[in-house]
């Protein structure tokens, strides 16, 4: 017995020739000539069985394929069944793309193989045909489709039309339902249908436990099967007497609704689930015309688009969330009844779906999250880069290939920065800048454009600290004028100048390392904090209306680090605090990932604890403040002298229960 089968090469293809295999007989495969190495992966797939698929050269888009004269006369009444798989299988393609293939390809398909007077024409459909029909929809009904407006829906619908209406030797279809992996492999070759969503669970199990429950929307159904249910369903159907004419669905009798469906493949993924949905109809009190009419405005298909974007899933496929049909099998199961085929329930095979994804399929697989990927050949301006994190930072970005610009005041002490980078074989420039001087930051600016044309990433990193109680600043206003005048001013001066030509260029990355102080609103840093959380306030405001711009801001939230800046305070030599190099990772993390904000542990537990419980933050940190002293320096000499007292018991127990924090 002997076989035809177009899009041997795809995914659902490779399975049925695996399974044809296993009968008596030759295995012609359709190929565009320039898909040979396609052909070659095949025969590899099936070693010692490579003789019997045999290619034939044509094209789906041609009249009858586009065989040649000589292969159709040499294999003219020997094909027994002709399976036309090939197809677009692909919810984002374009309408015309899908027309050619589904339609007019189905309509080449029925003509080659009734040229080569094949036994039966076996057509793969889907339940796409059916369309967005709301009710049961059974093997024995097509016309009664409906909502067929998207077009991989119509030509699903059509491309079935025409095997029904025009194919003149006898036929048999098939409607698979959403084909996932191998039931026992989980072997699939892309991402579509349920897949969408196991990029948001994964995401999910990194920022919660498993346990954590959550709160969702339900939304539609979905009809799951593994490909080798129906390879082995095709093969047995093709192959049974008096069929012909025959629709049969190759569907799960188990119809699961969304967040079923997630719930079950976030058990596989140890991923916290979805413990209370609510269903959508609770907003069908909302006028239709209303919901119609918000859902074109501009900003609200921008933010659909960046919802579905941020989870992998492309906004067509939200039609899927909109599915209410359900499927009747019976004459499917009945037809199959002894052969030992069924559906296997989703959860005993949604482990290994889950896992070949996460090892094989997961996007993060592919995206370069090296700093060498994301910083090499770049353009970065470090400010305050002639000691403590601004010379770790450069020392870091220009070792793993970037081009640093290297800024301070004093020229001598960048120059040796420079040649330490340099004797390690990485690329740095000096240029001298007094941030808190905005005319020495336009010609900071000035001159890198006109050296170096563009900048790709500013680190703004130069700063001034003060740790002063309020009450001991009451006529030190200067405190605030110059912390401010270095910490914002001159870094929204570096900004504003270098800004206009990221957003030309539609490339650029600001990040600005701010303080833990500004997430727990540490007493004694009221200078200090204010200015970082200006810069943090303005760098908000900037990434919403740069975000088009592919122009990104990210804030640096570092804790206490122990670096020249801190050394004036003496209690700080008690506190645990990150090594330079130690920070270097919240760093690396803002260059490759861009997030809004990178922020320790503990600084995370400020924000959250903060914006929950602000009263009980102010009593806890009013209390550090009252066990720690001021400075001899920040009393301006008065009181104590000379050497600092040592801490107490207690302010080191504090301290260390609170690491990270200025205090």
């Amino acid at each position: 017995m002997n076989y035809f089968v177009t899009g041997g090469t795809g995914f659902i293809g490779k399975f049925l020739i695996e399974k044809l295999l296993q009968r008596e007989g030759t295995i012609y495969v359709l190929l565009r000539k320039s898909s040979a190495r396609k052909f070659k992966a095949l025969q590899q797939r099936f070693p010692g069985a490579g003789d019997r698929i045999v290619p034939v050269y044509g094209d789906l888009t041609q009249p009858a394929l586009g065989l040649d004269k000589e292969t159709v006369d040499s294999l003219k009444g020997t094909i027994d069944h002709f399976f036309h798989l090939a197809a677009i299988y692909d919810m984002n393609a374009d309408a015309e793309s899908q027309q050619k293939a589904n339609v007019d390809g189905t309509r080449n398909a029925i003509q080659c193989a009734e040229k080569l007077e094949a036994g039966c024409f076996e057509h793969v459909s889907s339940i796409a045909a059916s369309g967005l029909y709301r009710g049961t929809f059974r093997e024995d009904m097509f016309e009664e489709a409906e909502n067929l407006d998207h077009p991989y829906f119509r030509t699903k619908h059509d491309s079935e039309g025409i095997v029904r209406a025009e194919c003149r030797i006898p036929w048999r279809v098939y409607r698979p339902g959403a084909v996932v992996g191998h039931s026992k492999t989980g072997e699939i070759d892309k991402i579509d249908g349920p897949y969408y969503v196991f990029g948001m669970l994964k995401k999910l199990r990194g920022l919660l436990p498993p346990w954590f429950p959550l709160i969702g929307i339900e939304t539609g159904l979905m009809n799951i099967v593994p490909v080798d249910y129906v390879v082995d369903s095709m093969d047995y159907l093709a192959h049974l007497p008096d069929r012909d004419g025959q629709c049969f669905h190759l569907t799960n009798q188990d119809h699961y609704s969304m967040g079923d469906l997630i719930n079950i493949f976030a058990e596989a993924g140890h991923t916290p689930r979805f413990v209370m949905r609510f269903d959508r109809r609770i907003f069908s009190f909302i006028p239709s015309g209303l919901t119609g009419t918000l859902a074109k405005l501009p900003p609200v298909k921008r933010l659909k688009q960046t919802l579905f974007d941020s989870i992998g899933m492309p906004v067509e496929a939200s039609v899927f969330m909109e599915y209410e049909t359900r499927y009747d099998n019976r004459d499917t199961v009945r037809a199959l009844e002894g052969s030992g085929i069924e559906v296997p329930r989703l959860s005993t095979y949604a482990a290994q779906i889950w896992d070949y994804w996460e090892r094989n399929l997961d996007p993060e697989l592919f995206i370069d999250k090296t700093l060498e990927g994301n910083i090499k050949g770049k353009i970065v301006v470090v400010t305050g880069a002639s000691s403590g994190i601004g010379e770790a930072i450069a020392h870091r970005l220009a070792g793993a290939g970037g081009k640093v610009i290297l800024t301070a005041r004093t020229l001598e002490t960048l120059e040796v920065v420079k040649t330490a980078i340099e004797a390690k074989g990485g690329t740095a420039y000096a240029y001298t800048c007094d941030i808190s001087d905005m005319e020495s930051c336009d010609v900071l600016v000035a001159n890198v454009l006109k050296d170096h044309g563009h900048v790709d990433i500013l680190v703004n990193n130069a700063g001034r600290s003060i740790r002063r109680s309020i009450h001991l600043a009451y006529d030190r206003f200067h405190d605030f004028e110059r912390t401010m005048q270095l910490n914002y001013f001159g870094a929204l001066r570096l900004i504003l100048g270098f800004l206009p030509e990221m957003s030309k260029r539609k490339r650029g990355h600001i990040i600005n390392i701010s303080s833990i102080g500004v997430l727990g609103s540490s007493p004694r840093f009221s200078a200090y904090v204010a200015s970082k959380s200006a810069l943090d306030a303005f760098s908000g405001c900037a990434a919403s209306e740069y975000s088009d711009r592919n122009v990104n801001f990210t804030t640096i939230n570092m804790p206490l680090v122990r670096t020249p800046m801190i050394a004036p305070t003496k209690m700080y030599d008690y506190a645990p605090a990150l090594s330079v190099d130690e920070s270097m990772d919240l760093v690396v993390d803002a260059v490759v990932n861009k997030p809004r904000r990178v922020a320790s542990t503990m600084g995370v537990f400020l924000g959250v604890a903060n914006a929950l419980a602000p009263k009980l933050m102010e009593v806890i940190f009013n209390t550090t403040y009252r066990m720690f002293p001021d400075s001899t320096a920040a009393k301006g000499g008065k009181g104590d002298s000379g050497k600092e007292k040592e801490l107490s018991s207690e302010q080191v127990a504090m301290a260390a229960v609170m690491k990270g924090i200025h205090f």
